[in-house]
C-alpha cells in the first residue's frame, strides 16, 4: 500500500515488513503517541517499497522490521533503503550486538526491540524525523556489552564538538552553542570520523557516532 500523495510527512511513518498482526500492533501502540504519530504505508517487502519510490523530501520515517526467523536479517535491504536517503529506524524481536552493530554499519538511525514499551518505539521515530539521536534500553544495553575495541585519540575539543552536535539537530547550532564557526565543526566532526575509520571502527553516520561514543564512555544515554 504505497502512502497517498500530497500529505503532510511531519509525523508520518511507513512500515516496511512487517506481517499484518505486528503491523496492527504497531499501529495500536502509536495510535496515542505525542506527539502524534501517524502510519501511511505498509509495505510487505523492502522490494515492494523501493518500487513505490517515494518522492516526496524529507520522506516519511522508514519503520524496518526485520525479520526474526529464516536466514537472519536482510541487511542489504535495510542499506538499500538507508542509501537511497531514507531515515530508518529497525524493529526486530531481537536487537542484539550483532544486529545494533549491522544496522548502524548499514546506515539506519536507531534500532528497537519489539518487546519494549510503545513510547521507546514513539521516540525513536520522533528523534529520526528530527535527526536527533535515539538510543533505547535494549540499544544501549547492546551497545555496552558489545566489547570495547582500539579507541582513538579524541582531543577534548572534539568530544565537546561530538557531544554537542549528538543533542542539536545541525551543526549551525553546534556552532552557536560552542562560539565557533560551522566550517570548524564540520572539520572537527571529519577528523572523528577519520579517526575511528583509522583504527578499523568507521562511523559513517551520526547513529554510528553515538554508538561507538557510547561504546568508549564519551557519552551517556542519559546525555541524549
Amino acid at each position: 500500500m504505497p502512502p497517498p500523495a500530497n500529505r503532510d510527512w511531519s509525523t508520518s511513518v511507513v512500515i516496511v515488513g512487517s506481517h499484518r498482526l505486528v503491523y496492527a500492533g504497531i499501529e495500536v501502540g502509536l495510535s496515542d503517541s505525542d506527539p502524534r504519530i501517524e502510519i501511511i504505508g505498509h509495505f510487505r517487502s523492502p522490494a515492494e517499497f523501493a518500487e513505490s519510490r517515494p518522492t516526496t523530501s524529507p520522506g516519511p520515517v522508514v519503520l524496518f522490521d526485520l525479520p526474526c526467523d529464516g536466514g537472519g536479517p536482510d541487511i542489504d535491504a535495510l542499506r538499500e533503503i538507508c542509501d537511497a536517503g531514507h531515515r530508518v529506524v529497525v524493529y526486530n524481536c531481537l536487537v542484539d550486538d550483532d544486529v545494533v552493530s549491522a544496522a548502524l554499519d548499514a546506515g539506519a538511525v536507531s534500532c528497537v526491540a519489539r518487546y519494549e514499551p510503545e513510547h521507546v518505539l514513539a521516540a525513536a521515530i520522533s528523534s529520526a524525523h528530527s535527526d536527533r539521536p535515539h538510543v533505547g534500553p535494549r540499544m544501549a544495553q547492546a551497545l555496552h556489552t558489545a566489547g570495547r575495541k582500539v579507541r582513538p585519540r579524541l582531543s577534548q575539543r572534539e568530544q565537546q564538538v561530538l557531544i554537542a552536535w549528538f543533542q542539536t539537530e545541525n551543526k549551525h547550532s553546534v556552532a552557536e552553542k560552542l562560539y565557533i564557526e560551522p566550517s570548524t565543526v564540520a572539520t572537527h566532526l571529519q577528523r572523528v570520523r577519520a579517526k575511528y575509520a583509522a583504527v578499523g571502527r568507521p562511523a559513517p553516520t551520526k547513529a554510528a557516532l553515538v554508538a561507538r561514543a557510547i561504546q568508549d564512555d564519551i557519552l551517556s544515554v542519559y546525555d541524549l
